[in-house]
């Protein structure tokens, strides 16, 4: 244990809520250069709100979280090297702190205050409309200040604004796969970068924005984000989880990234007394009685985020910062809760989990030409008995075209290498066979039991499986619905305990995101009726898997290929 504040690691906040509860910015302490902080905190403190009646000056119009960040964003300095330690900042706030207007403040003053002559700053968007929401406060803000039209040269028709002493222009753009060409930027701030987690590619367009951060001249990075009003997924998923581990401790020695992330602890999202009661809002809205008035927003809650449940989980997930499938997690699977905090960073694929496993079990859930299929394989560890998982999910073309509201996240879970799209059933069916047949080979299955299934639609698979000489009593049906209540049950009850770990697969997270958990009965049960079709096909099938090895199974003897063959005959 981390016992004084000298052990902690760089930009670790053990005591963040404490902060947020004394109404301070929950970051860490950084050193940072105060003459440069305080030039760059005047300048942005001039700047005039350009939609607001009166054109209040940021001094007065903004609170001093937001300046605490653009002090230690554009001012961090190691005191022995001198040189910047803050490279990247992640922060999380929730809808209506003008987080968009103020962050253009901070890209017309890092325009201002940086040097570096002829290079390039970004400003970047999710969509066209936030995009130009961002160009548009910018400027704005030149335009009410005549002093600064002498500073800045602004193009309307390419969204540029350039300082004319330097010639390093601030471009705001629509974040795509071809926002970044040629030139690494110096500075990139990046709006509502959850929304990115529905995009595909986005991982590979933010490897290459993050190229600047190995050259000499080095690139800084600046995401700013509500909360997602769907499970964190895709590279959202993985900023968050990073930023949370960062600041309790946990994200290694020397960070380049600072999180400043306003939420409630877990176990203040889990208690729904506790986030309901107004009294507890203005603890993570750090704008409160600026831009957030705070009848309007008790109002807005009690006329429209309370008319369902659906709408309460929205609204709490921008409004508050309540992740979803855990605030209200009456509804989510009760595993949710505990998936993020089971990874094994060493589970890189199936090969790792046999070489660590002494039995395993294959779970496969099927699913037709608008559907998913998914396959789970989970393995008892040597020694600790630990379960291991890893997953793997197909799709047909079709699925895209009738799926087309969680379309780009496939398209992120395919690059991801967690979903292969299949050309017909046969070719899905195959594939699935195929790695069966590899787990078979290892000696790991056991003799009954090994590979669990839902009966129903299951006749191409079935076929692969006979083709490869899979067949009873190695293959077993897996009784659906309430039959499936110890998986459903028992399973969160291993990850929170921390004996069931898995490789951090996006997939897998969204998965298990999505799951919906109901009573019937005496029983908990998760059903894509609920949950949503090709949204939970993995976790069922790891359910499956799970159903097996609560058999407490023994691997077969070793592979024995003459005699496989021969069974052939």
């Amino acid at each position: 244990m981390l016992d004084t504040e000298e052990d902690l690691p760089r930009f670790a906040c053990p005591d963040w809520w404490e902060k947020l509860l004394a109404g301070q910015t929950p970051m860490a302490d950084v050193p940072y250069d105060k003459i440069k902080a305080a030039k760059a905190i005047a300048f942005f403190n001039r700047l005039r709100l350009p939609d607001v009646p009166g054109n209040p000056p940021l001094v007065d119009a903004c609170g001093d979280w937001f300046r605490d960040m653009l002090a230690v964003f554009l001012a961090s300095e190691d005191p022995e090297t001198l040189l910047p330690t803050v490279w990247e900042l992640l922060c999380m706030v929730p809808k209506k702190n003008s987080k968009t207007t103020y962050v253009a403040g901070l890209a017309l003053t890092a325009l201002y205050i940086i040097e570096a002559p002829n290079r390039q700053m970004l400003l970047v968007g999710p969509s066209q409309n936030i995009s130009e929401r961002c160009f548009d406060q910018a400027q704005g803000m030149i335009r009410l200040d005549p002093k600064l039209e002498t500073i800045f040269k602004v193009q309307d028709h390419t969204k540029t604004i350039t300082r004319y002493k330097t010639g390093t222009s601030l471009d705001v753009k629509t974040f795509d796969t071809s926002i970044v060409t040629g030139e690494i930027p110096i500075m990139t701030i990046i709006d509502e970068v959850h929304e990115l987690g529905k995009k595909a590619k986005a991982a590979a367009v933010m490897q290459q924005i993050r190229g600047g951060g190995i050259t000499k001249q080095r690139g800084r990075l600046l995401m700013i984000t509500t909360q997602s009003d769907e499970p964190p997924a895709g590279i959202w998923r993985t900023e968050l989880d990073k930023a949370r581990k960062i600041r309790d401790g946990k994200g290694g020695r020397s960070p380049i990234m600072l999180p400043v992330l306003y939420e409630y602890p877990v176990e203040k999202q889990l208690d729904q007394e506790f986030w309901r009661n107004p009294k507890n809002w203005e603890l993570i809205l750090p704008n409160m009685g600026r831009s957030i008035d705070p009848q309007a927003l008790i109002d807005d809650y009690e006329n429209n985020g309370k008319v369902s449940k659906e709408a309460e989980q929205i609204w709490a997930s921008q409004h508050l910062n309540i992740e979803i499938g855990v605030g209200l997690g009456g509804d989510g699977w009760s595993g949710a809760l505990h998936w993020q905090s089971c990874i094994d960073a060493k589970l890189t694929g199936l090969d790792a989990l046999l070489k660590r496993s002494e039995v395993c079990t294959i779970g496969i859930d099927w699913g037709g030409a608008d559907d998913l299929a998914g396959l789970y394989v989970i393995g008892r560890e040597k020694h600790t008995k630990r379960w291991l998982g890893w997953g793997k999910a197909w799709a047909r073309k079709t699925v895209f075209e009738q799926r087309k509201s969680i379309a780009p996240r496939l398209r992120g879970f395919e690059e991801a290498g967690d979903l292969e799209i299949a050309g017909s059933g046969e070719e899905q069916a195959e594939a699935a066979a195929e790695i069966c047949l590899r787990v078979f080979k290892s000696g790991l299955l056991p003799e009954q039991g090994g590979i669990g299934l839902d009966a129903a639609g299951v006749a191409l698979l079935l076929d692969a499986l006979e083709a490869v000489n899979l067949k009873q009593p190695l293959i077993q049906a897996v009784a659906q619905g309430w039959k499936l209540q110890t998986a459903v049950s028992s399973v969160p009850l291993k990850l929170e305990d921390g004996r069931f770990l898995h490789g951090d697969q996006p997939m897998m997270a969204w998965s298990v995101g999505n799951a919906k958990q109901t009573l019937r009965g005496s029983n908990y049960v998760v059903t894509k009726e609920v949950s949503g079709a090709a949204k939970i096909d993995l976790l069922m099938a790891l359910f499956n898997a799970a159903m097996l090895m609560f058999q407490n199974p023994e691997a077969a003897a070793a592979f024995d290929a003459e005699a496989w063959i021969a069974s052939y005959a």
